[in-house]
């Protein structure tokens, strides 16, 4: 199971100790030094059945200097995608990918029944 991360990132210190607690085993990568590239953003799109905004970081800083919430609406699938490949806090994190899902973001009921355990 790959874990991806932004190690300052309040919600993925949570979601990793979460991890830890629960004794799921995980490898660890660091979305800032390690940016998704567009095939695993797009392969990991796909495998998630989520729709494309969940995989877009709409808190961050940078999302709000290049005021993507008015140029979003305007971009495809693929646009998005190439965007968020560019850098890495504009990605949705954290990002657990396995081999029968792929889910962004820390939501601990998800997480649960995901991963099969209380």
């Amino acid at each position: 199971m790959l874990y991806i991360e932004y190690p300052k990132c309040g919600t993925c210190r949570k979601a990793k100790k979460w991890l830890n607690e629960k004794g799921i085993s995980y490898e660890q990568r660091d979305i800032k030094e390690q940016n998704p590239t567009v095939e695993e953003l797009t392969e990991w799109y796909h495998r998630s059945g989520l729709p494309i905004k969940r995989f877009v970081n709409t808190s961050g800083t940078l999302y709000k200097e290049m005021k993507l919430k008015d140029r979003l609406p305007e971009m495809n699938d693929e646009e998005i995608l190439a965007l968020l490949a560019t850098d890495g806090m504009l990605v949705k994190r954290p990002i657990l990918v396995d081999e029968g899902f792929v889910i962004t973001g820390f939501k601990e009921d998800e997480w649960k029944k995901l991963l099969g355990v209380e």
